[in-house]
């Protein structure tokens, strides 16, 4: 093998492997300003409060594949959490007739962010920009802009632990991670998301029924985010008027941080968006552990995922050049 297969061999992996060598830089690098951040009690604090985020991430990866946005899971977090919590309060419901109507919302919600963009065809940017408004705004109207608390039945779930070992939040979110692998890689229409994310005209050539998978993307997407919304509100005991706010870029960076591709097409969601989730958390307990000025953390967080959106743009380009030229591993 000569030295340049060799070196063609190394980058591509490297490409590939983006997210893995991006978690262990990030860990490696909090934990030498923090020695207290390689504990086990501090990794599985990360683990557990990025659970929601992850998540919410899994779902915005089915439609990143796809070469689409959904900038209004936030919204869709919130106003789910709003109408289960007033369920709660007027019917006295169980936990699971609370977390069914949670996913009934939000289902709906997807629904109409399914129908806007599949049908109506308007740019998914701006219909879920659209409904991250509407949908902020449905939930201040139902709540009265009040907080909601949740009653100690639900908030167990997020601090109780499956055989007094692991926090539900974490195993839950293996649960969601493990579905969605199995969508998406074990199924016909997993396939079919990808093929539409990488080139939807020829998607469309080959008789794929791209308007269906566009529209399950969305689907999958916001019945996602109202988990993560309740498993989130199982932590917090409350859903407040700020409550989602923010989780859209949350979600969006977990996914690119964990190799999916804003472009479409291209990425995994194990162990890709399970790391993306991770080290947004990790970046967040590393700078508290690191004792960096709290009124920097927005500006470090930002600059992450900007260096995480030029390392995909970047990494997509490079991987459909050696592509064409037919570069692989064995």
């Amino acid at each position: 093998m000569n030295m340049t297969a060799q070196k063609n061999r190394i980058l591509l992996a490297a490409l590939r492997n983006m997210p893995i060598i991006l978690f262990v830089g990030l860990f490696l690098c909090f934990g030498v300003l923090a020695p207290d951040f390689f504990r086990y009690q501090s990794i599985e604090n990360a683990v557990k409060q990025a659970s929601y985020v992850g998540i919410v991430a899994v779902g915005m990866a089915f439609v990143l594949l796809t070469g689409g946005i959904d900038l209004s899971v936030g919204s869709n977090m919130y106003l789910s959490t709003v109408v289960a919590g007033l369920c709660i309060q007027r019917f006295a419901l169980s936990p699971a007739a609370a977390f069914v109507i949670c996913i009934g919302a939000g289902f709906t919600f997807a629904m109409t962010n399914a129908f806007i963009v599949t049908r109506l065809r308007v740019v998914p940017f701006i219909a879920t920009l659209a409904t991250l408004v509407a949908g902020r705004g449905l939930g201040r109207m139902l709540s009265q802009s009040r907080a909601i608390s949740f009653p100690e039945t639900i908030t167990r779930i997020g601090s109780a632990r499956l055989f007094d070992v692991v926090p539900y939040p974490i195993v839950l979110f293996a649960l969601t991670l493990l579905a969605a692998w199995i969508m998406l890689h074990r199924t016909q229409w997993g396939r079919q998301i990808y093929a539409v994310g990488y080139n939807l005209e020829s998607a469309r050539k080959a008789g794929i029924n791209t308007v269906r998978i566009r529209a399950i993307a969305y689907v999958v997407c916001g019945v996602f985010a109202s988990f993560g919304g309740f498993i989130s509100v199982a932590q917090l005991g409350n859903v407040n008027a700020g409550f989602g706010r923010g989780s859209e870029f949350d979600a969006i960076a977990a996914a690119v941080l964990g190799g999916i591709s804003l472009f479409g097409g291209i990425g995994s969601i194990f162990p890709g968006v399970l790391l993306g989730a991770v080290m947004i958390q990790l970046v967040s307990t590393g700078l508290v552990s690191a004792k960096v000025d709290l009124y920097l953390h927005s500006m470090i967080s930002a600059l992450i995922i900007f260096a995480a959106v030029a390392i995909d743009s970047h990494r997509t380009i490079l991987l459909k050049k050696m592509q064409q030229r037919h570069i692989r591993i064995e």
